[in-house]
């Protein structure tokens, strides 16, 4: 009887441990998956910062050659009257 009891200890004590085992092992495999959705959502964060950026740097871009645009229409606006200028310095100097 003894035999017995001490047997059935045993397969209890064993599945104890293996359910121990699992339980750690449960704990281990949540604590990967929480450290791999974190690092995911970091990485989403990142890339989202970057996505913006480059949006922000095209608008920027964009804003930059319109000002180069209006300022080579002053340009040509004073070349021209440079000219406009010169005509009437000449047509004063036969005058």
């Amino acid at each position: 009887a003894s035999r017995r009891g001490s047997s059935k200890m045993a397969a209890a004590s064993a599945a104890g441990g293996s359910s121990d085992a699992q339980a750690r092992f449960g704990h281990s495999v949540k604590g990967l998956l929480t450290e791999k959705v974190t690092s995911c959502g970091t990485d989403v964060i990142a890339l989202t910062k970057q996505v913006l950026k480059g949006s922000r740097s095209a608008e920027l871009l964009g804003q930059a050659a319109r000002n180069m645009v209006m300022q080579e229409d002053a340009i040509l606006h004073s070349e021209d009257s440079l000219r406009k200028m010169a005509i009437i310095t000449t047509h004063l100097q036969y005058q």
